[in-house]
């Protein structure tokens, strides 16, 4: 790590830390309490009214430090802007959602259809600045040098890509301090991989969400002091995906997000089985529910997710750069 990386990760986090005791108490005085849903697993009911939109501190912190230190290291690029861009245009969405579901009363927040408009529009963007830039439209195989070119078709891609690790992280967001760990973990391995390609503004981002997330975490481990929110869940998902394509590690993500690729597959089976076949798979998905009603603590299945996206991050980054 340089310098630039090492103070993006300080920064990012001393913000956060110094940021949230502020704002937990101003998100109690506004009621922004988070509301359980009845279906899920009934230890949760305990957790109604914790503050939620926790994600607005660490996205300020992320957006502050990432313009400081570039600016110091003269590093504000294009990508850099895109980077910002998805992180707010994500977060963007996630804060009408909840600012719908916690201000305005209404559970369901935006629509489906409201909220995937929305993701596609930035995604489309995010491929139009890109295009501006003469990015190459290869998608990259890991651990080789092979890459399929896409063309025009790349924007379908990046679109796919956006949205849907966007949701995945959105999904996996259901245990005190579930996403924040797992989301430090993978943003740090494309924040290694970023040094490594010698990309030192995306490192700085990296580093810099990895800060933040670490600071959001002292707060949001078990017991929780307060939420995410889909404020933080979506910008985390939709920057993750557009790190791995300006790294031109698409795929690696795969493996580096693990963790989020079974959350999301969980629910893919556990839907398509029950109409189907009218049976479950899983006694409830994402799985982490699954192991929560199988007997294990909310704190043990955090852990073991974890370690798994630890493990999965660090094999990735071992097999690329070795």
């Amino acid at each position: 790590m340089n310098t630039y990386t090492i103070m993006s990760l300080g920064i990012a986090l001393l913000l956060t830390v110094v940021l949230m005791p502020l704002f937990i108490p101003l998100l109690k005085r506004m009621k922004f309490g988070q509301s359980i849903r009845e279906e899920g697993p009934q230890s949760h009911m305990k957790k109604t009214g914790t503050p939620t939109m926790g994600g607005l501190v660490f996205l300020i912190s992320i957006i502050f430090t990432v313009i400081i230190v570039t600016w110091l290291a003269n590093l504000l690029t294009a990508k850099t802007l895109i980077l910002l861009m998805v992180l707010f245009g994500y977060g963007l969405i996630g804060f009408l959602d909840d600012f719908i579901k916690v201000v305005l009363k209404r559970n369901l927040g935006l629509t489906s259809l409201q909220k995937l408009l929305a993701q596609i529009v930035i995604a489309v963007i995010s491929f139009l600045v890109l295009n501006g830039i003469d990015f190459e439209t290869g998608l990259s195989i890991p651990f080789t040098s092979i890459s399929i070119e896409l063309s025009w078709l790349y924007v379908f891609f990046i679109v796919f890509w956006l949205v849907g690790f966007s949701n995945a992280v959105n999904l996996t967001d259901g245990l005190d301090g579930l996403v924040a760990g797992t989301a430090s973990i993978a943003f740090a391995a494309f924040g290694i991989l970023a040094l490594y390609q010698e990309e030192t503004a995306i490192a700085i981002f990296a580093f810099s969400v990895t800060g933040g997330l670490l600071g959001f975490l002292i707060f949001n481990k078990y017991p929780a002091k307060v939420f995410m929110g889909d404020t933080g869940s979506l910008a985390l998902g939709g920057a993750l995906a557009m790190v791995s394509i300006l790294l031109k590690q698409e795929l690696l993500l795969l493996i580096i997000g693990f963790v989020f690729v079974i959350e999301t597959a969980s629910v893919i089976l556990q839907v398509g089985s029950f109409k189907l076949r009218q049976k479950r798979i899983f006694k409830m998905s994402p799985i982490h529910h699954h192991f929560e009603l199988s007997g294990w603590s909310e704190w043990k299945v955090v852990i073991v997710f974890w370690s798994v996206g630890l493990i999965s991050a660090a094999i990735a980054v071992f097999l690329e750069v070795m």
